[in-house]
């Protein structure tokens, strides 16, 4: 210790003033940045959907048929924008419809809908959706269609057919459908994107490669997309989820750090733009939970640290186990 001292001391003055300044700027950034993580958890409202269309504006939804996507149907008619469900199925996409119109009958809220397998990738679904929505005032854009790994499952025991669906889904689709809505936005001069990140995206998730991998294209073309169109007044950002009661996520039971499709969408919608907190541009993280989870990571460790991708690896294995004894047992009641 005394050594330690004596060291210090001899340390020019200048020079001591100069490393205490620069660790004060380092704490100085890091309470800045916590402090605007409060300010976007618990205080802060996002921007209003109104910024974005008056009453009788058409929203478009991908994978709007079940899980997040059917929720942001429910919550967009409820602030009465029209909507245009897409989804695989014609029989769940009729039925939502038809139930949305009819809870909204007071609003006058109009629905279309349009059936296509995005893991196809047939170019005459996106030009069947182009012409559909020819003429609307389409303001907002809600890319929610995605694909993960049935189970969790090695990169090289994935099968080449899961492999290209995650890819056309996740990736082409999303891309090829914004390529349809985009030019109105930016035609009309404001709108809104919101597509559907993961945190498997934004940390290398092993056992979920291609998933994690196809989700942190999405962060990268959704921020280099947002500087693209912030001179058109159309605002794009990336929305971070956790764990969802969804059927993707196959878990039911919602906790302080799963919360519910409802709430889930509640908050994302209620958030928009409230994520300077993060390392990533336009982007947000919209549950509370998830939030101070991305912030502690990302301030502590980082996200490609390997504590991190051992944790993310290793909470993997412990799913494809769980996931293989369940296999197991249903097919011993066959």
């Amino acid at each position: 210790m005394d050594s330690v001292c004596e060291f210090l001391h001899r340390v020019p003055q200048p020079v001591q003033w100069g490393l205490a300044g620069v660790g004060a700027l380092a704490i100085g950034v890091k309470l800045l940045s916590y402090l605007q993580l409060l300010a976007n958890v618990f205080i802060l409202s996002g921007n209003n959907l109104r910024k974005y269309g008056k009453p009788g504006t058409w929203a478009v939804i991908t994978g709007a048929s079940d899980g997040l996507g059917k929720e942001y149907a429910y919550q967009l008619a409820q602030k009465g924008f029209n909507l245009i469900l897409v989804s695989r199925t014609q029989s769940k996409l009729e039925t939502l419809a038809k139930e949305i119109e009819a809870k909204h009958a007071d609003k006058k809220v109009q629905t279309k809908i349009h059936a296509m397998d995005f893991s196809q990738n047939n170019n005459a679904d996106y030009e069947a959706l182009a012409s559909q929505i020819e003429g609307l005032d389409v303001g907002i854009l809600i890319n929610n269609v995605g694909q993960s790994h049935s189970i969790p499952v090695s990169f090289i025991d994935t099968t080449q057919e899961e492999m290209e669906s995650i890819i056309r889904i996740n990736c082409e689709g999303t891309l090829k459908v914004t390529k349809v809505v985009a030019p109105i936005l930016q035609k009309r001069r404001k709108g809104l994107i919101l597509t559907m990140g993961s945190t498997a995206g934004w940390s290398p998730t092993p056992l979920l490669a291609t998933y994690s991998g196809s989700k942190a294209f999405l962060q990268f073309w959704s921020s280099a997309l947002a500087a693209e169109l912030r001179p058109d007044n159309v605002d794009v950002y990336l929305v971070i989820s956790h764990l969802v009661t969804t059927a993707m996520s196959k878990i039911r039971r919602p906790s302080l750090m799963i919360p519910t499709a409802p709430k889930f969408v509640r908050s994302a919608l209620s958030k928009i733009g409230n994520g300077g907190f993060q390392n990533a541009s336009n982007t947000y993280t919209p549950w509370w939970t998830h939030s101070f989870m991305i912030w502690t990571i990302e301030t502590v460790l980082g996200v490609f640290h390997p504590t991190v991708i051992g944790i993310n690896r290793k909470m993997h294995v412990d799913i494809r186990k769980r996931a293989l004894r369940k296999r197991e047992r249903e097919a011993k009641k066959q």
